[in-house]
């Protein structure tokens, strides 16, 4: 037992040394101002802590997102920063009533492509927005991305976020003077270098914000977007989660968490945060199965908070903006942009025009568009709406119908019996979205971890192949050797 809660507390530890820099990244970028290096800081600490303990995905670790960010800066710049506080505060009840109104369970219907071109959409706005401290600093940011990526390969232990930005800030004192104007004839690699900036040290504490009615209904509109987008964001962070732990998170309840979590974040003044992918990933990998873990997180950052404010100050913000660059490269689903011109065109156009919508209207009208292009390509390809499965005995089901995103979760919960092995046959379905040949393909990672044997019956050959266009290397060799029979003609 002792050595269980060791392990949780020292993922915590860890995690709070990845968390830390992009806390303050996302933060300072949200505000435009030193000030922000705190908020985004409270808001790993209060919604990570609250969400970790309330929320429905053990091991998900909570804190300033990108997506998050992308709308807090829009907010902040058209209401105030006090302003944007209420409206956090509103988005959490928000999140609550959606938990207990039970519309987490929706995240299931929303399909492989929405998600990939979502993510990619706010990657590209994190790096347009990144832009102006390129121009003015680039060798700086060059720096940095290049130190994280070089640290990342030869030093595990440690985040390469946190090597950059520790190496680059203690060693821009010495050289700075050197990177003023400097410039290979007309072309000017770095102008200057600007810092955070001083931060007021203090210990955070609870202001409760004045509520009146013509700024609630001014803020309904931003609280209710940064609301949905912040549930999309957890929600898929915690199907995540489940494909790397095999377990099943409650999404209701992630929300009710996800919801208190910004409430006291904004009672703080902390920023809006959601379920943050790399970092839960961090906590998993580290040993972190529990909420202690993500708890220990956040109250490790509280007590970094009081004594981070003289040295924040020094922190070069192209640093920053290279830290950002490349986590935001990490969120482009590079898989399937990969594999795009073996996918399915109808769900390749979904994907992109997904993320060309995210960036040049709105990242929930989006998602909503791209539901919408996904059903009407599902319409256009199968006419049942969604696959059942038939029991043939105690280990063989057969699936039947269109396994597209509107079944995957219904059909491979059904599967998820206990059993040592699983015979699957496929022969009567009909059509395959990119949604449902993932879902089976990470179905049968899972089982082959868990030592569950499975087989594949009757495999038709265009569903084999789409199988096969969109596998890795060790997908397609559990895939050849589940099939045990193919149709006549199937290669």
């Amino acid at each position: 037992m002792v050595q269980r809660i060791t392990k949780e507390i020292l993922s915590g530890l860890t995690v709070a040394i990845v968390a830390l820099p992009l806390a303050i990244a996302f933060g300072v970028t949200a505000t435009g101002t030193s000030e922000g290096a705190l908020v985004g800081l409270y808001g790993a600490i209060f919604a990570g802590f609250f969400a970790a303990v309330f929320g429905g995905t053990p091991a998900q670790v909570t804190g300033p997102t990108g997506p998050i960010t992308v709308v807090a800066t829009g907010v902040i710049a058209t209401h105030g920063v006090e302003s944007a506080f209420i409206a956090f505060v509103m988005a959490g009840a928000f999140q609550i009533l959606f938990g207990l109104g039970r519309l987490g369970s929706l995240i299931r219907y929303i399909p492989h492509p929405v998600v990939s071109g979502f993510m990619g959409g706010i990657a590209l706005i994190i790096i347009l927005g990144e832009l102006d401290q390129v121009q003015r600093s680039f060798l700086v940011v060059a720096t940095t991305i290049v130190l994280m990526l070089v640290s990342a390969r030869l030093i595990k232990s440690i985040p390469a976020s946190l090597i950059a930005l520790v190496i680059i800030t203690s060693i821009l004192p010495l050289v700075g003077p050197l990177l003023h104007d400097v410039r290979i004839g007309p072309v000017t690699l770095n102008a200057t270098v600007d810092y955070i900036g001083r931060i007021p040290e203090s210990i955070p504490s609870i202001a409760i914000p004045e509520f009146s009615g013509s700024l609630i209904l001014t803020l309904v509109l931003p609280a209710l977007s940064i609301a949905l987008l912040g549930s999309i964001d957890s929600l898929l962070t915690s199907v995540v989660m489940d494909n790397i732990t095999g377990r099943r998170h409650r999404s209701n309840k992630e929300l009710v968490g996800q919801g208190l979590g910004n409430i006291a974040s904004g009672l703080f003044g902390g920023m809006a945060s959601a379920g943050a992918t790399v970092r839960s990933v961090v906590n998993v990998r580290s040993g972190g199965t529990t909420g202690l873990s993500a708890a220990t997180h956040s109250v490790i950052l509280l007590a970094l908070v009081a004594g981070l404010g003289a040295v924040v100050q020094y922190i070069p913000l192209p640093v920053l903006s290279g830290i950002l660059m490349l986590t935001a490269f990490g969120m482009f689903d590079w898989a399937s942009l990969r594999k795009a011109h073996v996918s399915p065109r109808g769900d390749v156009v979904v994907m992109f025009a997904t993320m060309i919508i995210t960036v040049l209207v709105d990242l929930t009208v989006a998602v909503a568009v791209g539901v919408v292009l996904a059903l009407i390509v599902h319409v256009v390809q199968s006419r049942r709406r969604k696959a059942s499965v038939v029991a043939e005995d105690a280990d063989t089901y057969r699936i039947e119908g269109p396994l597209s995103f509107l079944s995957v979760d219904h059909v491979f919960s059904t599967l998820r019996n206990g059993r040592p092995s699983l015979s699957l046959n496929l022969g009567k379905v009909d059509y395959m979205d990119m949604s449902g040949a993932m879902a089976l393909l990470t179905f049968m990672d899972h089982s082959h971890k868990s030592g569950v044997e499975v087989g594949i019956t009757d495999l038709p050959p265009h569903i084999e192949s789409k199988l096969i266009a969109l596998a890795n290397e060790d997908q397609r060799v559990k895939l050849d050797a589940a099939v045990e029979n193919r149709p006549q003609g199937a290669s």
